[in-house]
């Protein structure tokens, strides 16, 4: 009878500890630095990646389902594993102190550009996957920032529109906007076609401020309208705060560069948020570097672009060559591949561009593509060919306005022209966006065509509005672990 009590008490002691969630830090042994985007092996074809402070959680529910230990392995370190740990905790990854340069420099003596031909053989075989779906995490992070912003008064006939009003609404307009989406689902299909499943979805953000060309153009829209007397109305001329061009006025060597304006300025909102994350997800695959028209042109370019093999490493318990890449000509992208020793798979890519991908200025209007780099990391799926486990993809944008916009009173009750007052402006804008997402895949089952032809997507679903990051939101989903921007982020009454 004690034995049998003194087993009771221990078993409800330890009760708590079993039901906590898991959540671990991942750290160089021997420098304590945390290890980003190191995998969490949780089940066949399942598991999960640390953020970029080296840290992951596993829920309750999760943990539940784990049959064996997980297996923890970062490129360039040994392999951990671990029989269900619980609680917080440290896991330290001891680098692997052999080299590997020494088997390979006889048995494959091939050289980078080598190699690089025989990834650009092997693609079809490697990344030809059939449909599947996949358990999926995916953040979207945007920064917003008024860079410039100079109404240059010049004269105003509308009393109440005067140069102090014009000055008080320059001086009120925010300058900086962050805001976030997450989002937890199933993600079907290929590459080429995808379906989304949302189950939930969050979205942080400040609603009393809007730093964009959209939102500037209605706030001040809005005062301009509440600013005149109840018997006039507002013709603003040229439309959208001077940035709408007549394409029919401008010659043809200028109306794509006008047209990509138009597009990045008047960008339509998607009528849901299930549409907003699909249409996010499927132009994420499309910047996958074998995909044909991808920014990304390492391998459809490859011969202006300069390859080295620096080294070997291991990715999981694969043997990789590390390859380094730079332009040689006038091209736009540096980075690292990490390619497959056996079937010459990327399984990792770490770029960034070298120079603006698109840059020009046309009727007071400026344009510049600044900023395109990330990470994309790969494992072979059941199909036996390769899919993302982890893609990031950061991009920067800078728009700028420099053009006349006239403010036009007039009246109802007038006839003829109607004009009865004008506010003469000279705008001087700029406005920098940077954009970054992150897709997370947890894990990964094939499905067949017809089972993706019935899938069913639900495109009535809504984010959360969140003034805050609550981590009990994401109670019982398995996520990517927030920065520490997120975790900080709250929205000041």
């Amino acid at each position: 009878m004690r034995t049998f009590f003194f087993f009771f008490i221990v078993f409800l002691g330890i009760q708590p500890i079993i039901s906590q969630d898991l959540t671990a830090t991942i750290v160089d042994a021997q420098t304590d630095a945390p290890i980003p985007f190191a995998t969490i092996v949780t089940g066949k074809h399942s598991g999960l990646i640390t953020n970029e402070s080296g840290v992951f959680t596993i829920t309750q529910a999760q943990l539940k389902r784990i049959k064996d230990s997980i297996f923890i392995s970062s490129m360039g370190y040994e392999n951990v594993a671990l029989w269900k740990p619980t609680g917080d905790l440290t896991i330290r990854l001891a680098p692997k102190t052999f080299e590997l340069a020494e088997v390979f420099i006889n048995a494959n003596p091939l050289s980078a550009q080598e190699v690089i031909e025989k990834v650009k053989e092997n693609l079809n075989t490697n990344y030809n996957i059939a449909p599947s779906k996949r358990k999926i995490f995916f953040r979207q992070s945007d920064l917003n920032l008024m860079d410039k912003v100079d109404f240059g008064f010049k004269k105003s006939t509308i009393k109440e529109l005067n140069k102090e009003l014009i000055d008080e609404i320059a001086a009120s307009i925010s300058r900086e906007s962050w805001s976030y989406k997450e989002a937890v689902g199933d993600f079907y299909g290929d590459y080429r076609t995808q379906k989304l499943y949302v189950d939930k979805a969050a979205r942080l953000y400040d609603k009393t401020k809007d730093v964009s060309f959209e939102g500037l153009t209605e706030n001040l829209e809005r005062i301009f309208k509440e600013n005149v007397k109840p018997d006039s109305y507002i013709k603003i001329r040229s439309g959208l705060i001077g940035t709408k061009l007549e394409l029919d006025s401008i010659t043809n060597e200028n109306k794509e560069e006008a047209a990509v304006v138009q597009r990045e300025v008047e960008k339509p909102k998607s009528s849901s948020f299930q549409s907003s994350m699909k249409n996010r997800l499927s132009e994420l695959y499309e910047q996958l570097f074998f995909k044909e028209g991808t920014a990304l042109d390492i391998l459809d370019k490859s011969n202006r672009y300069r390859f080295t093999h620096t080294d070997y490493t291991f990715i999981d318990d694969a043997a990789v060559y590390i390859i380094t890449f730079e332009p040689k000509r006038r091209k736009d992208f540096k980075g690292v591949l990490y390619v497959n020793t056996e079937d010459f798979a990327v399984m990792r890519l770490e770029f960034q561009n070298v120079r603006p991908l698109k840059k020009f200025g046309l009727f007071g209007i400026r344009y510049r593509h600044s900023v395109f780099k990330g990470k994309m990391l790969f494992a072979k799926e059941a199909s036996g060919g390769y899919g993302p486990r982890y893609i990031e993809l950061e991009d920067g944008k800078t728009v700028g306005v420099d053009r006349p916009l006239n403010v036009i009173e007039k009246n109802k009750h007038v006839k003829g022209r109607r004009k009865q007052n004008e506010l003469a402006l000279h705008l001087d804008i700029g406005i920098t966006n940077r954009t970054k997402y992150e897709l997370v895949v947890f894990s990964s089952e094939t499905i067949t065509q017809g089972d993706f032809e019935n899938t069913v997507e639900n495109p009535k679903v809504e984010a959360s509005y969140l003034t805050k990051y609550d981590p009990d939101f994401w109670k019982d989903h398995t996520i990517m672990e927030p920065n520490a921007a997120i975790q900080a982020f709250e929205v000041v009454e």
